[in-house]
């Protein structure tokens, strides 16, 4: 009997039913959450269930899982269990990627409508926020190991995927036609323009990076720049490109953390510029921060942050990030940043949200570290490579449906430090394009 088995009661009475599936242990969190596009998920014992239904615009996913235990994972924590099934090869990828698979899950909950994932209670959240607080406080010790931890894994996995400038952070996209090197020089002449530089003043770039945003500094304006950086292996190749640039008599790079230079260099700059540093820094550091900062600037000094935002109230780094990426990391709500700003007087003179950016720009990384799979999983191993594409996947959908985006934020010291009016960024930064 096709498609049928025979049911024997107490009394061995036959009784016809009709096979079915067992339910997945994951249909009540899917079951709930895909409502558009589809998601097929087959079981460790074959069996197979879809969740949605096609529609325009939402990919068609199937994943399979090889084991119970990946299943449970996902149960017990979806983000971190479902990053950690992934990396050992206890889910995979059928049909589609795992863009398509995090895009999916995201695109049905978007936090512009109101919508989450529900995937912790009330009291998984609250305990999540404590995990991030204790997480972030990050002391001086801690920030270095923290920072080495991302940073310090190799220059040449970065050189794979980013743009010939080495610029880890959010483009700046004008029109949406650019290449990422285009988009990573339109982002570095905002930022100029944003800081009213002029001839002879000294710049500080808080979190340099690979030194990419210092030099550029230099070569559009005749200033002096230092950056400053806790990853040796950013430090060693930053200074390389300045003495290739040629500006290595007005581009220094140092290996400090921001509070020592604040004890040393009290009113040093005019200048300072901090890019994609912030979401280090840790909520328990933010007024510290920003107190270092004004320490650091002349009475009359200018700041440009960078950073990328939550919209919204604040909230918690969640436990793949905490785990694998970011160690100490906590992405601030505008409402925090700028309340931690105004503990030292700092004026908050513009604000920009950049919405779709980063979105964008993570697009363009994952596809350069898919172009690079090969080199990647030579240099690190596959379970490195996926969980670097679960990353970068989780984090273009959290910019696209998620409740994240980037702020620039310019402060002054004082009030009479800047024109009237915002014309002179425009005049500017065509002046430096």
């Amino acid at each position: 009997m096709n498609g049928m088995r025979v049911f024997r009661g107490p009394q061995g009475a036959g009784k016809t039913q009709k096979k079915v599936a067992p339910m997945s242990i994951l249909r009540p969190f899917l079951a709930r959450v895909i409502r558009h596009g589809q998601l097929t998920v087959l079981s460790p014992d074959g069996s197979s269930e879809s969740f949605g239904a096609p529609a325009a615009g939402y990919p068609e996913v199937t994943v399979r899982f090889t084991t119970r235990k990946g299943m449970r994972r996902i149960i017990l924590d979806p983000r971190l269990g479902a990053a950690e099934a992934f990396m050992d090869g206890e889910m995979e990828i059928v049909q589609g990627d795992i863009m398509e698979l995090i895009g999916l899950l995201r695109a049905n909950t978007p936090w512009d409508r109101g919508a989450k994932l529900k995937d912790k209670t009330a009291l998984g959240e609250w305990i999540e926020g404590v995990k991030t607080r204790l997480n972030s406080i990050n002391r001086r010790r801690s920030s270095r190991a923290n920072v080495a931890h991302h940073y310090d894994i190799g220059n040449d996995l970065y050189r794979l995927f980013l743009d010939s400038d080495m610029q880890y952070s959010c483009a700046y996209w004008p029109r949406p036609d650019m290449t990422l090197e285009e988009a990573q020089a339109a982002k570095k002449a905002h930022i100029a323009a944003k800081l009213a530089l002029a001839p002879g003043q000294r710049v500080l770039d808080i979190g340099c990076g690979w030194g990419g945003m210092a030099i550029t500094l230099a070569q559009l304006e005749k200033v002096e720049v230092m950056g400053i950086t806790l990853s040796e292996e950013q430090l060693a190749l930053a200074r390389e490109r300045a003495a290739a640039a040629g500006v290595a008599d007005r581009v220094r790079f140092e290996l400090i953390d921001y509070r020592d230079l604040a004890e040393r260099e009290v009113g040093g700059f005019d200048r300072i510029v901090s890019v994609g540093m912030f979401e280090h820094v840790g909520a328990a550091n933010f007024e510290t921060f920003f107190r270092a900062c004004a320490n650091l600037m002349t009475a009359d000094g200018v700041m440009l942050l960078h950073t990328i935002g939550r919209f919204g109230k604040p909230g918690a780094t969640d436990a793949f990030t905490r785990k694998y990426i970011f160690p100490g990391g906590y992405i601030p709500a505008l409402s925090e940043t700028v309340a931690a700003s105004e503990k030292s007087r700092l004026i908050v003179t513009d604000v920009e949200t950049l919405r779709l950016h980063y979105a964008l720009t993570l697009r363009q990384w994952y596809a350069r570290t898919l172009a690079h799979r090969d080199e990647i999983v030579a240099m690190m191993d596959e379970r490195f490579y996926r969980m670097w594409t679960f990353y970068l996947a989780g984090a273009t959908a959290a910019f696209e449906s998620g409740g994240m985006g980037n702020y620039q934020i310019q402060f002054a010291r004082s009030r009479h430090a800047l024109p009237l009016t915002r014309d002179y960024m425009a005049e500017a930064e065509g002046h430096y394009l």
